[in-house]
């Protein structure tokens, strides 16, 4: 494993699970990027709830490596974007290696790379290519807990918006609900996004207040109300429901 490295984090469970990854093989972490983008259809960044992201390094002991960068969102234009902050990044932090948390996407690896490419530095995605159902039972066994906040394709519920999705039983169901409606087990085409509230990583829970809505037939959302750093129990509130 190299000496530094730069995370892209998105507070989601694929940038969780290859940040415990690179700590666990001895990486020195010199900066954590957190990139905003402005339009909520870019093809390249996590934008649901993003901005809780901070509360998820804050969780982790890490804020004092924490960059954040706003992008257009506009496909292409962001990547150039992208690529100038990580310039930047890479004179002032210095790292060897860009964490990232792909799993399947070739469109989002294949504009990393080229960008490490441009840097001189490597990519360290420790799941990519992972069968999709044996990761999503890894991420558990593992101890990655992590929530759906956003769903945007048939065969999801929005009932499990702000569920956490901490045991093999909750995993079965999101596989099975895959297996009949053909999703990504993984959500690697963008059908949800979540956010991890504990890891072997995190020294406190991240905790959320909040309530699901929906923005048509297949488009659902977590809208968080408040969020803060906790322990388990009566920790994630959703509908006034106490999950967790």
């Amino acid at each position: 494993m190299p000496r530094r490295a730069c995370a892209l984090y998105t507070g989601g469970k694929d940038s969780t699970y290859a940040l415990l990854h690179a700590v666990r093989e001895g990486v020195e972490v010199s900066c954590i990027l957190v990139v905003r983008a402005a339009r909520e259809d870019s093809w390249m960044f996590h934008t649901a709830n993003i901005h809780l992201s901070r509360l998820a390094v804050r969780a982790m002991g890490m804020e004092d490596r924490l960059v954040e960068v706003e992008v257009s969102g506009v496909k292409e234009r962001e990547v150039e974007e992208l690529a100038a902050h990580l310039e930047a990044l890479h004179r002032s932090h210095g790292f060897d290696y860009l964490v990232v948390g792909a799993v399947a996407s070739r469109y989002q690896r294949r504009r990393v790379e080229a960008i490490a490419s441009r840097l001189g530095v490597e990519v360290y995605a420790p799941q990519w290519g992972m069968d999709p159902e044996e990761y999503m039972r890894r991420l558990v066994e593992e101890g990655v807990v992590f929530v759906i906040t956003s769903i945007t394709t048939y065969g999801l519920p929005p009932r499990l918006l702000g569920v956490p999705v901490d045991s093999l039983g909750r995993v079965e169901e999101i596989i099975a609900l895959a297996r009949r409606y053909g999703f990504h087990p993984a959500f690697e085409g963008g059908e949800a996004e979540t956010l991890a509230v504990h890891s072997p990583l995190h020294r406190a829970w991240v905790c959320l207040r909040g309530r699901r809505v929906s923005r048509g037939e297949f488009e659902h959302r977590l809208l968080v109300e408040e969020a803060w750093l906790g322990e388990r129990g009566r920790c994630i509130i959703v509908d006034g429901e106490v999950l967790a």
